[in-house]
């Protein structure tokens, strides 16, 4: 929380001093109370040497006398827990080392991160503190539940060579060590004057007639933005004058239905809805919604809702100003949408006929062309017997002549060749039987080969 000492700059002597100072640390990252002592002379705005657990910090005194003990009175701090002490006025060489360790900083950051990714642990790195004399770092990080960080120090001490401290802190202490510009357009409340962060629910934002948006509520630390706080009680009281239990209002013409309110101004805008549609908006008083509950309660029913907002000097629409923000009060009914098909050859069929076959068929122009190779297909061999052009038989994949693997043709070739041979082995068996029959035939037929016969013809 950063403050302003206004006192200081008035030529006025305090006349209850008071020894305690408030000291900041790291533009007021960290702020804390010391003891000063008389002799030091160090006053607001100064750069001070402090003690420490382990040695000594520099930082700029924030506040002192009166003030610091209303801001401990404040934070609930009493003045016997105050240990550590002023030193002395920090020197040229104090804040030349501060500077280096300011600047060394963001690389040990980022060492730090890459560290704990190695050891993949659940946590957050979200700022590193480094002491004004470089003897101790202060990590602090986010996480979930508990993390068992014992070995993550002893890389840490043994990669920096100083001493580490870690310390756990909340999404809302990280944006505001971090700092940065919210959706209003100014610096973050928690990095410059709130100091203590109430807890904020989704109701602050119904009160207020907020949509529940998440991504608009939310700040920077991801949770609900504190600024939702910061009219609740203002509203609360507002909203104390209306009636409970009007959303729906009966009359004559039908039921109308409470649409929205303006809180401060009193106003209370009913709509008759018809077949799922709001109609006109009619502006009605507190008082009067009050009047006509009263009557619904009774069993009575009001002519119309027109005759009521009469009062305001017509119907919602006469009343608006053009020249104000309408933001919020000009509402549209809400209409009704009609899916659309998507056809996405609605043009392209557009100029053709409405043939069903042309629809399939397309043209080789139009056919998308591709690098896919083509199978192969041998070609036939014309016969002497099919000259006439007719239909020739295809060759199977296993026959004679077909571009096939040398298995086929392996296999073909000893089928010709065991052919071959059985037609030679029965040629020569036919060749010897003819032989021995020719033989003996010309003995018969041979007047010598039979001298028997001779005789018996002669005789």
């Amino acid at each position: 929380m950063n403050t302003y000492d206004w006192l200081s700059t008035k030529d006025i002597r305090d006349v209850d001093p008071f020894d305690v100072v408030e000291v900041s640390f790291n533009s007021g990252a960290r702020k804390e109370f010391y003891s000063n002592p008389p002799f030091t002379q160090s006053v607001t705005g100064d750069m001070v040497v402090v003690e420490s657990g382990a040695g000594y910090d520099v930082g700029k005194i924030s506040l002192s006398g009166e003030l610091v003990r209303m801001q401990m009175k404040k934070k609930k701090a009493d003045i016997k827990t105050v240990q550590h002490k002023v030193i002395r006025r920090a020197n040229n060489r104090d804040l030349d080392k501060l500077d280096e360790a300011r600047q060394s900083e963001k690389k040990v950051l980022i060492r730090a991160r890459a560290i704990a990714r190695t050891l993949s642990l659940e946590m957050k790195l979200g700022d590193v503190e480094f002491q004004g004399d470089k003897r101790k770092a202060t990590f602090f990080y986010t996480a979930d539940g508990r993390i068992d960080f014992r070995e993550l120090i002893r890389h840490f001490a043994k990669e920096f060579k100083v001493k580490v401290e870690m310390r756990q802190i909340g999404a809302r202490q990280e944006s505001a060590r971090i700092g940065g510009i919210g959706s209003c357009g100014r610096e973050l409340c928690c990095s410059t004057w709130l100091s203590d962060f109430k807890s904020v629910s989704t109701a602050a934002a119904r009160y207020q007639n907020l949509a529940i948006n998440q991504t608009k509520l939310s700040g920077q630390c991801g949770r609900l933005k504190c600024c939702l706080n910061y009219e609740l009680d203002s509203y609360m009281d507002a909203l104390k004058k209306f009636p409970k239990n009007t959303d729906k209002l009966k009359t004559e013409v039908g039921q109308a239905v409470l649409v929205k309110t303006d809180i401060f101004k009193g106003i209370m805008y009913f709509a008759y809805m018809d077949k799922g549609n709001r109609g006109k908006f009619y502006p009605l008083s507190v008082e009067k919604v009050k009047e006509i509950k009263a009557l619904n309660k009774n069993g009575e029913l009001p002519t119309d809702l027109v005759d009521l907002s009469l009062f305001m000097g017509g119907d919602a629409e006469d009343e608006m100003d053009f020249d104000d923000d309408l933001t919020g009060v000009v509402e549209l009914p809400a209409e009704k949408r009609k899916k659309k098909k998507r056809n996405r050859n609605k043009n392209r069929n557009k100029n053709r006929r409405p043939d069903n076959r042309s629809r399939d068929k397309k043209s080789k122009s139009d056919r998308p062309k591709t690098d896919k190779p083509k199978p192969y297909k041998p070609k036939a061999d014309k016969k002497p017997g099919n000259a006439g052009g007719g239909k020739q038989k295809e060759k199977k994949p296993g026959e004679k002549g077909t571009d096939k693997p040398n298995r086929n043709r392996n296999r073909n070739r000893n089928r010709n060749r065991n052919r071959n041979r059985n037609k030679k082995a029965g040629d020569r068996k036919d060749g010897g039987n003819n032989s021995g029959g020719n033989s003996g035939n010309s003995g018969n037929s041979g007047n010598s080969g039979n001298p028997g016969n001779n005789n018996n013809n002669n005789n």
